[in-house]
């Protein structure tokens, strides 16, 4: 008997769960490396270090053996073209691009997407490198840190996925929404449009998001007890955005145990009273988060603090504040908190897992910034037979290794214990009332 499954078909065996940032370096080499037909990449950005220079100049020596291997790569146009926050070199990474594309006789394509005119209120933050028919999803972009160059790492979730289906849905989206519509300008060019073509561009592209969806075809193969589905979603803007409502969708469909991942605990309302209502009808929830000092926007050296530093702080209020008013469900073992810390090292985790049947990975933070501002993407396994257990329950016992579990709100720091400088810049947001408006930006 032929049963429609909701999505593409997939089989457990053809998914593979890195469990480290190492590993996805050493994948994501070996992956261009072995290409034959097409790579296309998707990352908020591909830095001018290390780990950029070898991945950028891997992409470009497959290019040159073979000159008919489609590569694309998509970032932030914004972002593209400025440094890390603190650089004052001016330096961005396009100057990086540019530089290489002039080294190689067959050059590749790289596209900076255009999201909104100015990165406070929005980025490209889309996820997922096709190689050929494999899909390395992970919410990673590309630089030292994420792909663990030196002795500190960035700890994110790393999916190797077998599926021709699924990796043409994500080509023909890239190819017909940014590449074939000239709505996202190539990036290692000599000249990019100016100010008011790029504000035309945004404006066609606002426009293109709002209805723009994943072209896939669920399929019937012979029922089988090994199949799972998956979904590609995308997400943009507050009204209809699919990924949001996929995300809800997910968490009120747990009736037993929920798992959620975020670096950042700043919850879109939404959300939170899903959490709750899950709490409510005696949900076992479970939220994995990267403690302040693994929070990516941290500043250990009080010498060097600046007003970047003060979001891990916001974070652990917002998230003590949580704990404090569902400390009965703490005592009662229905919500589970767990910090993430491993020495400097810091957490990008994010994703969803309810009832052990329906996955969400993805590269949203699950933060107001990316439910209403930046441009996003996702996958919805379901797993109607939980043939990803054991590989998730692997995952998860790797990531739990460094994290701690909190049984009181009192266990995280008060305002009063912070460091001289963070405490008087929170008490000046405070009074000022400007913390509420960062919150929809964090």
């Amino acid at each position: 008997m032929n049963k429609v499954l909701a999505g593409i078909p997939l089989l457990a065996e053809n998914i593979t769960v890195l469990s480290s940032a190492k590993e996805y370096a050493n994948a994501l080499i070996r992956l261009i490396e072995n290409a034959e037909s097409r790579i296309y990449i998707t990352a908020l950005y591909l830095q001018n270090d290390d780990a950029g220079q070898q991945v950028l100049n891997a992409l470009h020596q497959a290019k040159q053996i073979n000159p008919k291997l489609d590569i694309k790569v998509f970032v932030d146009f914004h972002r593209a073209q400025r440094g890390l926050i603190g650089d004052t070199s001016g330096q961005g990474n396009r100057d990086f691009y540019l530089e290489l594309a002039a080294q190689y006789s067959e050059s590749i394509a790289i596209y900076g997407v255009p999201v909104k005119r100015k990165e406070l209120m929005g980025v490209w933050h889309f996820k997922g490198m096709v190689f050929d028919n494999t899909l390395l999803y992970t919410g990673a972009s590309i630089n030292d840190i994420y792909l663990h160059q030196d002795e500190k790492y960035r700890l994110d979730r790393y999916y190797q996925i077998q599926s021709p289906a699924l990796c043409e849905s994500f080509c023909h989206f890239l190819q017909q929404t940014f590449v074939k519509s000239e709505l996202a300008p190539q990036l290692n060019v000599d000249v990019l449009p100016n100010k008011l073509q790029i504000k035309n561009i945004i404006s066609k592209l606002k426009v293109a998001l709002k209805t723009v969806r994943f072209n896939y075809y669920a399929q019937q193969p012979q029922y089988s007890a090994e199949e799972l589905s998956v979904i590609p979603l995308i997400g943009f803007g507050r009204r209809k955005n699919q990924l949001n409502q996929k995300i809800r969708e997910t968490i009120r469909l747990a009736n037993q145990r929920l798992v959620l991942f975020t670096p950042y605990f700043n919850l879109p309302k939404p959300v939170m009273r899903d959490i709750r209502s899950a709490l409510k009808r005696g949900v076992e929830v479970t939220i994995i988060i990267g403690d302040k000092k693994a929070n990516d926007f941290f500043i250990a050296d009080q010498e060097k603090f600046s007003m970047i530093g003060i979001i891990p702080y916001i974070y652990e209020t917002l998230l003590k504040t949580f704990l404090k008013r569902q400390q009965k469900y703490i005592d009662n073992n229905k919500l589970k908190v767990r910090l993430w810390q491993h020495e400097s090292n810091s957490f990008h985790l994010k994703g969803i897992v309810a009832d052990d049947r329906w996955h969400i990975l993805t590269g949203n933070n699950l933060n107001p910034r990316a439910w209403g501002l930046d441009l996003e993407n996702g996958l919805l396994i379901d797993d109607v037979h939980q043939k990803l257990l054991p590989a998730f329950t692997q995952e998860l016992t790797v990531i739990n290794q460094h994290t701690q579990l909190i049984t009181s709100y009192l266990e995280l720091e008060s305002q009063d214990q912070y460091p001289e400088k963070p405490k008087k810049l929170l008490k000046k947001l405070r009074m000022a009332q400007i913390d509420r408006l960062l919150k929809l930006f964090l």
